[in-house]
C-alpha cells in the first residue's frame, strides 16, 4: 500500500508550505485524504482542569488592570481580590461571589462577579440563591460609587443601566443551568446506553437459548429416531440369529444404542437448560466404569490401573474427563489403526509420585531418629493427598489385514480432550510413537481448577 507524502514546503517567505511557482501543488492533493492522523487532538484532562481555573482569574485580573489602570488603589486593589478569590470559587461559590461584588461596585469590572455567579448556578441550583445573587449583582451594577453621584433624574441613563444590571445577573446564571443541564442529560443517557447495552445482552441470551432449544429437537429428533432403528434391528437379530456370535454382536450393539440414547437424552437437557449450572439429569460416567467400555469397545485392550480408579478421593469431574479421554481414543484406534494391541493405563501422576518419594527422603534424614519414621509416615500421606491421576492409552501399528471400518470423523477430538484436560487444570498430549503407533496421555491435578463443566 502507498501513502502519498505531504505537500513540499516552500523555501521561499511567505506562509509555510504554500505552493510556489518553482513548486506546483500536485492536482491530487485536494481529493487525496491527507496522511496525518484524522482524529481532533485534545489536551490531557489534567491541563484542561488547571486551565478552566487560571484562565478565568486571568481574564479577571486583565479586566481589572484594563479598567483601572496599573496604580494601585481602592478601586484596583478591590478589583484584584474578586479575581484572586475566583481560585476557591468551585468549593466556596456563593462566598466568592459575595467577594466579588465589591469588584463591581467599585471597580466596574465584569467578569470577576460573572464568573462567580455562572459557578454558583453551576455548582448550587437553588432557585432562592440564585434569585438573591442576581438582585445583588444588579444592584452592585445599577448603583455608582460613590452613591452620592447617583440621579434620580436620569431616566435614560438609568433605564439603559437598569438593563446592563439586568442582562449581566442573568446571563451567567442561565449559562450556569444550561452547562449543568447538559452534563445532567449526557450522564442519563449513558446510563440509557448502559441500560440499552443490557438489554441487548438479555436479548441474545434468550436468542441463544431458542437457538439451544431448537438445537435440542433437532438432535432428538433425527439422531435419538436412528439409534432407536439401530437397537429395534439390533434386538430382532438377537432374537433370530442362530449363532452365538451373532447374538452377542447384536446385543453389543443393543446396549450400546441404550446407553447412546441415555447420553443423548442427557445432552438435549443440557441444551435446554441453557447453559446454566444444573445438576446431572442421569448418572454420569466414572472411573469405576472402564472396564465394561472396554469390553464393549470389540478391540484388542489390555488394562492396566491401580488404586486411582478405586480411591474416591478424585473428583466427579476428573474421572468424568478421564473416562471421555479413555473413550474418544478407542474410538480414533477403531477409526484410524483397526486390529491394534492397545494399553490403557490408569495411574496416579508419576511426577507427583517421584516428588513424594524425594520429599519423603529428605525428611527422614534432617529428623531425629525417634521422630523420623512419623516425619516421613507425615509427608507421604501429604503426598498422597497432593496426588494427581494420569490416563494413557497407547496403540501399536494398525494390522494389515485389517479392514477399515471407514467411520467418519471431524478432526475435532483430540482438541475437544485437549480443551476438557485445560479446562480442569491438567494437560493432555497426543503424537505417534516410534512402534509405528499412536499415544494419548493426559495428567489432572488432584484439585481441578473447575469443577462440574468437563
Amino acid at each position: 500500500m502507498t501513502v502519498s507524502s505531504l505537500p513540499p514546503r516552500s523555501s521561499s517567505p511567505g506562509t509555510p508550505g504554500a505552493p510556489t511557482a518553482s513548486s506546483p501543488a500536485p492536482a491530487s492533493s485536494a481529493s487525496s485524504p491527507s496522511p496525518v492522523s484524522v482524529g481532533r487532538w485534545r489536551p490531557p484532562r489534567r491541563v484542561m482542569r488547571w486551565g478552566s481555573l487560571i484562565v478565568p482569574v486571568l481574564l479577571a485580573v486583565a479586566d481589572a488592570l484594563l479598567v483601572n489602570g496599573v496604580t494601585f488603589g481602592l478601586e484596583l486593589n478591590v478589583s484584584l481580590a474578586a479575581a484572586a478569590a475566583l481560585l476557591v470559587r468551585r468549593r466556596l461559590p456563593a462566598l466568592v461571589f459575595l467577594i466579588t461584588l465589591p469588584g463591581i461596585l467599585i471597580g466596574y469590572v465584569w467578569f470577576a462577579p460573572m464568573i462567580a455567579l455562572y459557578t454558583v448556578a453551576l455548582l448550587r441550583p437553588n432557585h432562592r440563591l440564585l434569585g438573591i445573587s442576581a438582585l445583588l449583582l444588579a444592584a452592585a451594577h445599577f448603583i455608582p460609587w460613590p452613591v452620592s453621584d447617583f440621579e434620580p433624574t436620569a431616566y435614560r441613563e438609568n433605564t439603559l443601566t437598569l438593563i446592563d444590571a439586568c442582562v449581566t445577573s442573568v446571563g451567567p446564571i442561565a449559562l450556569g443551568l444550561l452547562v449543568r443541564t447538559r452534563g445532567e442529560l449526557a450522564a442519563r443517557i449513558e446510563d440509557l446506553t448502559r441500560s440499552r447495552r443490557h438489554a441487548d445482552e438479555l436479548i441474545a441470551e434468550q436468542v441463544l437459548s431458542t437457538e439451544r432449544a431448537r438445537l435440542a429437537r433437532e438432535m432428538h429428533d433425527v439422531v435419538a429416531h436412528q439409534v432407536s432403528l439401530i437397537s429395534l434391528q439390533a434386538g430382532a437379530v438377537q432374537i433370530s440369529a442362530e449363532d452365538a456370535k451373532a447374538r452377542e454382536g447384536a446385543r453389543t450393539i443393543r446396549e450400546l444404542s441404550v446407553r447412546t440414547l441415555d447420553e443423548l437424552r442427557h445432552m438435549v437437557g443440557i441444551l435446554r437448560a441453557a447453559g446454566g449450572d444444573h445438576e446431572e439429569l442421569t448418572p454420569q460416567p466414572r472411573l469405576a466404569d472402564l472396564p465394561r467400555l472396554i469390553e464393549l469397545s470389540a478391540l484388542n485392550v489390555s488394562f492396566e490401573a491401580d488404586d486411582a480408579t478405586r480411591r474416591p478421593g478424585h473428583p466427579e469431574a476428573v474421572e468424568r474427563a478421564a473416562f471421555r479421554i479413555v473413550q474418544e481414543a478407542l474410538t480414533n484406534v477403531r477409526k484410524h489403526a483397526p486390529g491394534a494391541r492397545v494399553t490403557v493405563r490408569v495411574n496416579d501422576a508419576e511426577e507427583t509420585e517421584g516428588a513424594a518419594q524425594t520429599a519423603t527422603e529428605d525428611a527422614a534424614p534432617s529428623a531425629a531418629p525417634s521422630a523420623a519414621p512419623s516425619a516421613a509416615q507425615g509427608t507421604a500421606e501429604k503426598a498422597e493427598e497432593t496426588r494427581g491421576l494420569r490416563v494413557e492409552v497407547r496403540n501399536g501399528p494398525p494390522d494389515a489385514s485389517a479392514v477399515a471400518p471407514g467411520l467418519p470423523g471431524g478432526g475435532h477430538g483430540l482438541v475437544g480432550l485437549r480443551e476438557r484436560a485445560q479446562l480442569l487444570g491438567g494437560t493432555l498430549e497426543a503424537g505417534p510413537t516410534e512402534e509405528g503407533g499412536f499415544v494419548v496421555r493426559a495428567d489432572f491435578p488432584k484439585t481441578p481448577r473447575v469443577t462440574g463443566t468437563a
